[in-house]
């Protein structure tokens, strides 16, 4: 009796099982929904997060596009201020004008009284007087003739020992007398050769060149604008070509390139 007793709760046992599965599948189906939901959860957050970068991106491309129109008026009108604008009312510095008058005058009194032994026109202002062919020539060196000008026969060269045709003019002269220019010109070059030295050649207009060799200590420059008078240099060494002649000022005239008789209008 007392074991069948004991036996009775066995079918109590047995209805635990579906009760328990039962709690096991709503706990999974919870579980399932539970991640779907989470799923869904990460994807919106996801989407959202993407929006709100293009959103951003739209935002700094159109502030972009704004600003740039007003970095470029700033800089198109940089350094434009109100005073630029502003006339200039500042009233000339006559100073300037009456130191220019006043060297102006001082060129114009030399030339009036055929002065100016000496002095050097720096300026470049004066023009080339242009020379017509019937204009006098000063002597450049204050000295005599040493050999003639001679292109239609030769003549006979001491220091070379031979005969040969002298396109120019040659004046003796001392070591350190002064040289001038014959008339108004440009300077046109200054060069060395063997042969006469350091010369000066002035382009003298219309054609015409005079040509001043055997010189040292030139003050001038090529460029520079020169009066009759005006310092050209100072007698040299003879060089090898004329040691036997001894000091001299070898004086050329040319017109378009060829030689011609400067003695022809040398002031007498």
């Amino acid at each position: 009796m007392n074991q069948e007793q004991k036996k009775r709760p066995g079918p109590k046992k047995r209805k635990r099982g579906p009760a328990v599965a039962a709690v096991l599948c709503f706990v999974a189906a919870i579980a399932i929904v539970g991640t779907y939901t989470f799923k869904d959860y990460k994807q919106a957050q996801k989407e959202q997060l993407q929006a709100k970068m293009e959103q951003e991106k739209k935002e700094a491309g159109t502030d972009k596009i704004v600003n740039e129109p007003e970095k470029s008026a700033e800089e198109k009108g940089e350094g434009n201020t109100p005073l630029d604008n502003v006339p200039n009312t500042e009233e000339p510095d006559n100073n300037d004008e009456n130191a220019g008058a006043g060297e102006s005058t001082s060129d114009n009194e030399n030339d009036s009284d055929g002065t100016g032994a000496g002095e050097t026109q720096t300026t470049g202002s004066r023009a080339i007087s242009g020379f017509d062919g019937k204009s006098e020539l000063l002597w450049p060196v204050d000295g005599s003739i040493l050999m003639n000008y001679s292109m239609d026969k030769t003549v006979y060269f001491k220091t070379l020992d031979q005969y040969k045709y002298n396109p120019a003019v040659i004046f003796s002269a001392e070591v350190g007398d002064q040289v001038i220019a014959a008339t108004t010109g440009v300077v046109k070059s200054i060069d060395k050769t063997a042969q006469t030295g350091t010369t000066v050649t002035v382009d003298i207009g219309n054609g015409y060149e005079l040509i001043y060799g055997q010189l040292k200590e030139v003050p001038v420059k090529t460029g520079q604008s020169v009066t009759a008078k005006t310092t050209l240099g100072y007698v040299s060494e003879p060089t090898k070509y004329y040691s036997a002649e001894g000091s001299n000022v070898y004086f050329e005239m040319r017109k378009n390139g060829q030689p011609v008789n400067p003695i022809e209008f040398l002031v007498e």
